[in-house]
C-alpha cells in the first residue's frame, strides 16, 4: 500500500477516534464543559496533562531546534521540564485547593478586584493566542506534507476537527481526547527513534543510542555529527551557545517561569476531586513527559546526521577507519578539495523525501552560481579559510533552506522508514498540535465566557446561557487563531516561546504573590501585571517590525535589534517578570494593605489540610 493512502487511513483513524470521544464524553453542565465534573482519575489527569502541555512545538519543532542548535538548543528542554516541575510542585496544589475553574477567577477573588481579574483574562488572552499561533503552524506543516494539501488547507482542516472536539465537549470530552492523543503522539515519537537509533548505532533505545558509537565503526554519534557540521563551516554540535550565556540563561528562566504561568495547564488540576490527587496527577505527567524529553535530543541529533548524511554521501564523504571525514575516491577525484566538494549534491539527483517535502514549501533550493548542484554549508562561518575555499569553488552562498519545523516529520522518510510509521508521525504531529490548542481554547472560552461575561457583565446570567457564551467565544477564538497561523511570526517553537515570555511576564508573578504573600494588594498585582505585559510585549513587536512610527520601525527607538544586554525577544519574558514584581512591590508599599479576611484566606491556602497553627501556644 503506497505511503499517501496508509497516511490517510492511519490519520483518518485518529480522527474517528477524537471525535467519537468527544460525542460520547460531551459536557451537560457548566462543571463538565470548565472542569470535567472534579471527577478524572490522576493517571488519566497526568495522561491528558502530558498531553496538554506537549505541543507542536515539544513534538514537531524541539527536536528540530536542538538539530539547528546543538548544545545551546537545550535550553528548551531545561526550561519547559524545569517550567513543569515548578508549575506542578510549587503551584499547582495550593490553586487546586483554592477550588477555582480558572486563573482569573483566582487573581479576581485573591486581590479581591473585578479589574484585576479582567487584566488577567487580558493576558490569558494574549499569551494564549500567541501560543495557538504555534499549534496552527504545526498543523499546517503536518497537513501539507501528509495530505497533500497547502499548509493553509491544512489550517482550514484542523480548525475544524478542533471545533467538533472542543466545542461539543468542553474540558470533560478535552480531557478523554487529550487521553488518546497522548498515546497517539508517544509512539509517534518513539517509534520511528527505536527504528533509527537501532539502524545508526545497533542500540534501540535513542537515549543511549545518543552516546553509543555508530554501527560497525569506533567513532561515537556525536564524535561523527562534530565532523560534519565543522567541516560544513557551522560550531560544533557538543558545545556550541547560540548568543550569548546570559540570553540563554533569560531565555531559559523565560520558559520555566512561563510554563508555570500558563492558564491552560493551570486548568488541567482543577479536574481532579481532591488536593491529593492534583500532586498524584502532577507526577504521573511528569512521567509521561519524560518519555518524549528524553527522547528529543537523540532525535535531534540523528535527524542533523541523517540529513547531513543524504547530502554528503552522494559525493562520497565518509568516516575513514581513523574517525576522520575522507572523499572516497570512486565517486570523486582522489586530489578534489574536501570543502569544495562536501555538500554538492546533483539536484535531479536529490531523493524522493526531498522532493516531497519542497511542494510544502519548508525545504527549498536556490541555484546561486547555476551550477545546477546543491551547496550546503554555513555562508555566515567566520572561519577565513572556510570562506576562502568556497569563494574557490565557484560557491555563491548556501542554497539549501530547512525549515526546523520538519526535522522530525520528515527524519522516518530520510532514514527510509516503513510506510505506516511515517504515517503514525503524521498522526502524531496532528494529536500534539489539536491537544494543546483543545487545552488553550478551553482556557480562553472560560476566560470570556466565566470570568469576564459572568463575574463582570452578567452576574446572573444562567448555567445555560454561559454555556452557549463559552462555547462561541471557542468559536469565535478558533477562527482567529487560524487567521494568526496563516500569518505566523516564525516558527513554531519559537511563536511558542513568545507566548511563554508573555505568560512569564504578566501571570505568573501575580499567581506566586497571590499564594505567598499575604500582604500583597489588589493595587499592586494590577499594576505588575500591565507594567510586564507592556515592556514585553513593547520589545517584542518592535524586533518583529509590527508598529511604525512615522515611518521609522519601534525596533529604531530601542537602540537596534537585541539591544538590551543582547536578550533575544524570545528571553525577554523572564526580564518582563523582574519588571511586574518591582512594580508590583514598589505600588504595594505606597497604597493600602488587603483587608484581613483576605490575608486569612492566603494563609489557610497555604496550611495543609489537618495541620494546626503554630503561634506559640501549642
Amino acid at each position: 500500500m503506497d505511503l499517501q493512502t496508509v497516511t490517510y487511513l492511519v490519520v483518518g483513524a485518529s480522527f474517528a477516534l477524537y471525535i467519537g470521544i468527544a460525542i460520547w464524553a460531551r459536557a451537560g453542565s457548566t462543571s463538565e464543559f470548565y472542569a470535567a465534573g472534579g471527577s478524572v482519575h490522576p493517571i488519566t489527569n497526568g495522561m491528558a496533562t502530558a498531553a496538554d502541555w506537549m505541543s507542536a512545538a515539544s513534538f514537531i519543532s524541539m527536536a528540530g531546534l536542538i538539530a539547528n542548535m546543538g548544545y545551546g538548543g537545550g535550553l528548551f528542554l531545561m526550561g519547559w521540564t524545569g517550567g513543569y516541575v515548578l508549575l506542578a510542585m510549587l503551584l499547582a496544589p495550593y490553586l487546586r485547593k483554592f477550588g477555582k475553574f480558572t486563573v482569573p477567577q483566582f487573581i479576581g477573588d485573591r486581590f479581591y478586584s473585578k479589574t484585576a481579574s479582567t487584566v488577567a483574562v487580558v493576558c490569558l488572552l494574549t499569551a494564549s493566542l500567541t501560543y495557538i499561533i504555534g499549534q496552527m503552524t504545526g498543523v499546517g506543516v503536518a497537513f501539507s506534507r501528509f495530505l497533500g494539501v497547502s499548509s493553509d488547507t491544512g489550517i482550514y482542516i484542523g480548525q475544524a476537527i478542533v471545533f467538533l472536539y472542543a466545542v461539543f465537549g468542553g474540558m470533560k470530552g478535552i480531557t478523554y481526547t487529550q487521553v488518546a492523543q497522548y498515546i497517539v503522539l508517544i509512539a509517534a515519537y518513539l517509534v520511528p527513534a527505536f527504528f533509527i537509533s537501532l539502524q545508526l548505532t545497533g542500540n534501540p533505545l535513542p537515549q543511549l543510542g545518543l552516546g553509543s558509537t555508530m554501527a560497525g565503526t569506533d567513532v561515537s554519534l556525536l564524535a561523527k555529527l562534530d565532523l560534519i557540521v565543522k567541516d560544513l563551516g557551522f560550531d560544533q554540535y557538543t558545545t556550541s551557545i547560540p548568543g550569548s550565556t546570559l540570553n540563554m540563561f533569560m531565555y531559559t528562566l523565560s520558559l520555566m517561569i512561563g510554563t508555570a504561568g500558563l492558564p491552560h495547564v493551570i486548568m488541567r488540576f482543577f479536574t481532579v476531586p481532591t488536593v491529593k490527587d492534583a500532586r498524584s496527577s502532577a507526577g504521573w505527567a511528569l512521567i509521561f513527559i519524560a518519555l518524549l524529553y528524553t527522547t528529543a535530543p537523540a532525535v535531534g541529533a540523528m535527524a542533523k546526521l541523517n540529513l547531513h548524511g543524504t547530502v554528503n554521501s552522494a559525493v562520497g564523504l565518509e568516516t575513514n577507519a581513523a574517525g576522520k571525514l575522507a572523499v572516497n575516491p570512486a565517486t570523486v577525484k582522489a586530489n578534489a578539495d574536501l570543502y569544495a566538494t562536501e555538500s554538492s549534491l546533483q539536484y535531479e539527483q536529490r531523493p524522493e523525501w526531498m522532493k516531497r517535502w519542497e511542494k510544502t514549501g519548508l525545504l527549498k533550493f536556490e541555484d546561486k552560481n547555476g551550477d545546477g548542484r546543491i551547496q550546503y554549508y554555513n555562508d555566515k562561518t567566520k572561519d577565513a579559510d572556510a570562506k576562502a575555499k568556497a569563494a574557490a569553488a565557484g560557491w555563491k552562498g548556501n542554497e539549501l533552506t530547512v525549515n526546523a519545523d520538519i526535522m522530525v516529520m520528515a527524519n522516518p522518510e530520510i532514514a527510509l522508514l516503513p510506510n505506516w510509521v511515517i504515517a503514525l508521525v503524521a498522526a502524531g504531529g496532528l494529536a500534539a498540535a489539536l491537544s494543546t490548542a483543545a487545552g488553550l481554547l478551553m482556557a480562553i472560552s472560560s476566560a470570556v465566557s466565566h470570568d469576564l461575561v459572568k463575574n463582570v457583565f452578567a452576574p446572573s446570567i444562567s448555567d445555560k446561557n454561559e454555556l452557549l457564551v463559552g462555547k462561541i467565544s471557542m468559536a469565535v477564538a478558533i477562527v482567529i487563531s487560524g487567521y494568526l497561523g496563516l500569518n505566523p511570526p516564525g516558527f513554531a517553537a519559537g511563536t511558542v516561546a513568545l507566548a511563554f515570555g508573555i505568560a512569564a511576564s504578566s501571570l505568573f508573578p501575580a499567581i506566586m504573590m497571590g499564594i505567598f504573600s499575604k500582604k500583597m494588594n489588589k493595587e499592586g498585582a494590577i499594576a505588575g501585571m500591565l507594567a510586564g505585559l507592556f515592556v514585553t510585549l513593547f520589545y517584542v513587536f518592535a524586533h518583529k517590525g509590527i508598529f511604525f512610527v512615522k515611518g521609522t520601525e519601534f525596533i529604531d527607538l530601542i537602540g537596534g535589534p537585541n539591544s538590551f544586554f543582547g536578550i533575544t525577544p524570545e528571553a525577554f519574558g523572564a526580564v518582563g517578570a523582574m519588571v511586574n514584581f518591582i512594580v508590583a512591590v514598589v505600588v504595594d508599599k505606597v497604597t493600602k494593605e488587603p483587608p484581613e479576611h483576605i490575608q486569612h484566606m492566603v494563609e489557610s491556602v497555604r496550611i495543609p489540610r489537618g495541620s494546626k497553627l503554630v503561634d506559640g501556644a501549642h
